[in-house]
């Protein structure tokens, strides 16, 4: 049975807090490859602006094409939101066949506020899930466990290097003018300064 890593999100822009989990991740558990799924319409930020999906598409191409384990899957943006994680994960295990597990990669943030989610009882029995550690992060496991019962069972938690990028933080930086290289993937950065994208200055420095 082949094991197939999952990492989804807004990745708006994507960075190498992204990319770090995702190959820690597919070292750690021994996975096959992974796929990064870009949310079209994320439920926890519908009040929030985001940048146009085919901008985030085409950094998270430009961000993962050095590792040849890693692959997009567009099933997110090839359906109307909200970008529901078990639903995703549903339409995922129906792609691949019953010769596949997944798993579902998150940080150590997100495992925290599972009880909140859209059907998480459903998604544990669909996926395993690999939770890799933040900086200042912690989680009640006993609690989560009477929340979603069955959790612990499904649940791997796996350390790794502290890189301590946000992908609002980068906005934030690009918008006082302040520099995101070694942040973010160097063709990444060059992306979203030919789109002038996260609204930069005028003169802001390009990327060379």
């Amino acid at each position: 049975m082949q094991r197939i890593g999952v990492i989804g999100g807004t990745f708006d822009p994507i960075h190498y807090g992204h990319l770090a989990a995702a190959e820690e991740a597919r070292a750690r558990v021994n996975l096959e490859r992974v796929l990064f799924v870009v949310a079209l319409m994320p439920p926890h930020k519908l009040d929030e602006e985001i940048t146009p999906a085919q901008h985030r598409l085409a950094m998270v191409r430009l961000g993962i094409a050095s590792n040849p384990f890693f692959e997009i899957s567009t099933v997110d943006i090839d359906r109307p939101g909200p970008s529901y994680t078990v639903d995703t994960i549903s339409i995922l295990r129906e792609q691949w066949g019953d010769d596949t597990e997944l798993f579902f990669i998150m940080g150590l943030d997100s495992l925290a506020e599972m009880p909140t989610w859209h059907q998480p009882e459903r998604l544990i029995q669909l996926c395993r899930l690999v939770a890799v550690t933040r900086p200042g992060v912690e989680v009640d496991l006993p609690a989560l466990e009477r929340a979603i019962p069955g959790l612990s069972a499904r649940l791997e938690i796996i350390d790794m290097p502290e890189v301590e990028i946000s992908s609002s933080d980068l906005q934030r930086r690009l918008k006082q003018g302040l520099p995101i290289k070694y942040q973010v993937p160097e063709k990444v950065e060059r992306y979203i300064r030919e789109h002038r994208l996260y609204g930069q200055p005028a003169g802001a420095v390009p990327c060379e």
